[in-house]
């Protein structure tokens, strides 16, 4: 890469220099607070604006959070080259080649029509996790070379939390170790009939205040302000973790593999042999464009859950459904329940979400499943209750023992619940925007066995709500 800034105005410290140096086509820097992600963010495009061509776009989730970057941008810009302009109206820099880097924002995912039509050499996200991977996978078609010269890529950085914790966590945190690249293959069927395959490669590059020693030095307590977080907020925002952040919903949950046998303070367990007289929940909740969930819940005599089998709907993209219709996941269904070890031989009860009952277009979604021998019941939808039943089944008792498990083979389980933010309109309520599909079903199953507040469990925010305001005997087991 040219070097054409002969003063220096900003320098890279290592871990930055690590991610700007990254040839991979997706690469994602951050993880943590302090770790100097916004100027990395600013920074790169710098490398091409030599070049007349060339352009980039910088994105934020809203234009009020984009407006600390551009004001960044104006100091550091501007030394570096100062006949560069900025057209506060566009939001856009034009360099002395012609170059141009534009900040831009996509509040809704409707948004996204903004950049129909446009390309960009570079494309950032600032704040990746604050983004649905419905966003971020657009801006691929928008990602291409405006001439000769430039180096096409996809960059981002982020801490953990946010809308798209889940899916991001997926595609660059859990797929490979922290600074591997991951490679994913393409294939294109060419008009010649042949087909083609391309690669595409992504990297993680994590970063902490650590890594900053700029920051450590100008601000020494800054160690100590992230240090009186909030324990969860804490451990995203000081160490990296992306198993406990800030917006959390269900910040009980726990998967622990070496206590996956003894089955204490985890909720995820090792497989076993389920007893033929524990009674089998399915849960249901439908979807073509976006994935279906079906989850089996068995119950025991003490009324704890054990989801010990799932069928998830999902392409290969976070959120994604794979379009099967009703009398084909009914088939599965039935085959599984007939074949599967942990359901073949129970008594098995069907409950999904209402809306399969709706025949106002047709026949109902309910109807054509009951044709291929699959049964539900109409669910209780009541969204509070059903997230607090979860709440409270989570909750472990003084010995560690929760009222839910999951075998450890309820992948997408694992997954997707955990990862779930609260609702920025409704916040009491889960964020419907995200892969919620597992945790619906989940609900309805639970809303069949619903259980107080339990007074010996260690200690947790909501004991004192019940919603449900269940009376004895009704649905209430006791504890």
């Amino acid at each position: 890469m040219a070097k054409i800034v002969k003063n220096v105005v900003w320098r890279p410290h290592p871990r930055q220099a690590a991610f700007l140096k990254r040839r991979e086509y997706e690469a994602l820097y951050g993880g943590a607070a302090g770790g100097g992600k916004s100027d990395a963010a600013l920074m790169l495009p710098l490398y091409w604006v030599h070049i007349g061509h060339f352009k980039a776009l910088i994105l934020r989730k809203t234009y009020p959070e984009l407006s600390e970057l551009i004001d960044r941008s104006r100091a550091c810009y501007a030394q570096a080259f100062p006949a560069a302009k900025y057209n506060a109206q566009e939001h856009r820099w034009t360099f002395p080649s012609g170059a141009t880097i534009a900040f831009g924002s996509m509040h809704t995912s409707d948004d996204r029509e903004k950049y129909r039509g446009r390309q960009f050499d570079v494309i950032v996200f600032d704040e990746l996790t604050h983004f649905t991977w419905e966003e971020y996978s657009f801006m691929f078609s928008r990602n291409r070379p405006s001439g000769p010269g430039t180096f096409v890529c996809m960059r981002a950085t982020t801490n953990p939390g946010g809308i798209g914790h889940g899916w991001v966590k997926d595609r660059f945190i859990t797929a490979a170790p922290p600074m591997t690249p991951i490679s994913e293959d393409a294939r294109i069927h060419m008009p010649d009939g042949s087909v083609r395959t391309i690669a595409r490669t992504r990297i993680f590059v994590p970063a902490t205040v650590h890594d900053n020693p700029t920051l450590l030095q100008n601000d020494p307590a800054y160690l100590a302000n992230l240090a009186m977080l909030p324990s969860a907020e804490r451990d995203a925002q000081l160490y990296g973790s992306w198993d406990s952040f800030s917006g959390q919903v269900f910040r009980e949950w726990r998967n622990d593999p070496a206590h996956y046998e003894d089955q204490r303070f985890t909720h995820v367990v090792a497989p076993f042999d389920v007893p033929k007289y524990w009674p089998i929940v399915r849960g249901f909740d439908w979807g073509y464009a976006r994935p279906f969930s079906v989850g089996w819940w068995a119950f025991d005599e003490d009324g704890r859950a054990w989801r010990v089998a799932e069928y998830y709907g999902v392409t290969d993209r976070p959120n994604e459904g794979v379009k099967h219709n009703a009398a084909e996941v009914a088939r599965e269904i039935r085959r599984m329940e007939r074949e599967h070890p942990c359901l073949k031989g129970h008594t098995i009860t069907g409950i999904a979400d209402p809306s399969i009952f709706d025949a106002s277009r047709g026949e109902s979604i309910a109807d054509t499943m009951a044709r291929e021998g699959v049964y539900f019941d109409k669910g209780d939808n009541a969204r509070i209750p059903g997230k607090l039943q979860l709440h409270y089944r989570l909750a472990f008792d003084e010995e560690g023992r929760p009222m839910l498990h999951v075998f450890n083979t309820c992948r997408h389980f694992i997954r997707t619940v955990p990862a779930l933010v609260y609702s920025e309109r409704s916040v009491e309520d889960v964020d419907t925007a995200q892969e919620d599909h597992i945790y619906d079903e989940t609900r309805y199953a639970l809303m069949t066995r619903c259980i107080r507040a339990r007074k010996s469990a260690v200690v947790h925010a909501y004991a004192a709500e019940d919603p449900l305001d269940l009376k004895p005997p009704a649905r209430l087991l006791r504890l």
